[in-house]
């Protein structure tokens, strides 16, 4: 038998089992992304900290009603701009009567989830933070709470917190995105 036809053949298969291999673990990052609950709505709960990541509408807003309702001590933002202000990104403080701004803390060095979970770490740990909310949007959680997971230290709870921003149902094209960007960090961030 030649050699060269039975490396072809070799190959081929290889490169079947290499794409159904990427397909089944894509459809499960989809499902992840799609099936995450919003626990915000059916659950009160209580940490040391809460950690808002910016980048959808309703994100700040529910880590400030945590703080406020006195379920967290500590209000960690973070992906915050750097040229941004507490109360830039927070217009409606002075409704939130009963807050002192250095329960807040902004980080403004992450510009990925990655970076947030990293970043992040160090303020939790020197706020002595034992457990931490995290709060994000329902899309995002699923990539969100494996990548905290993956640099937090195990002692460290973490509960999730996800939100809706916009409308409950996510698109097919937005979830898909995010089941792609969960397969990419699931090679190297958690």
């Amino acid at each position: 038998m030649p050699i060269r036809p039975f490396l072809r053949r070799r190959s081929f298969w290889a490169l079947v089992i290499l794409a159904l291999a990427v397909v089944f673990r894509f459809s499960a990052e989809y499902r992840d992304v799609v099936d995450e609950p919003v626990l915000s709505w059916t659950q009160n709960q209580n940490a040391d900290c809460a950690v808002v990541l910016t980048g959808g509408a309703g994100r700040v807003r529910e880590g400030f009603d945590l703080l406020s309702n006195q379920n967290v001590k500590k209000l960690i933002i973070s992906g915050v701009n750097p040229n941004s202000r507490l109360r830039e990104i927070m217009p409606v403080w002075s409704f939130y009567g009963n807050l002192r701004e250095d329960d807040v803390v902004l980080e403004k060095n992450s510009e990925t989830t990655y970076g947030n979970a990293r970043q992040s770490l160090s303020i939790v740990e020197a706020l002595r933070c034992r457990d931490i909310i995290l709060v994000t949007s329902r899309l995002h959680m699923h990539r969100s709470f494996k990548t905290f997971r993956g640099a937090f230290p195990e002692n460290i709870e973490i509960f999730k917190h996800a939100v809706v921003s916009g409308r409950y149902d996510v698109n097919f094209m937005e979830a898909s995105f995010e089941a792609l960007k969960s397969l990419f960090y699931s090679l190297w961030a958690y």
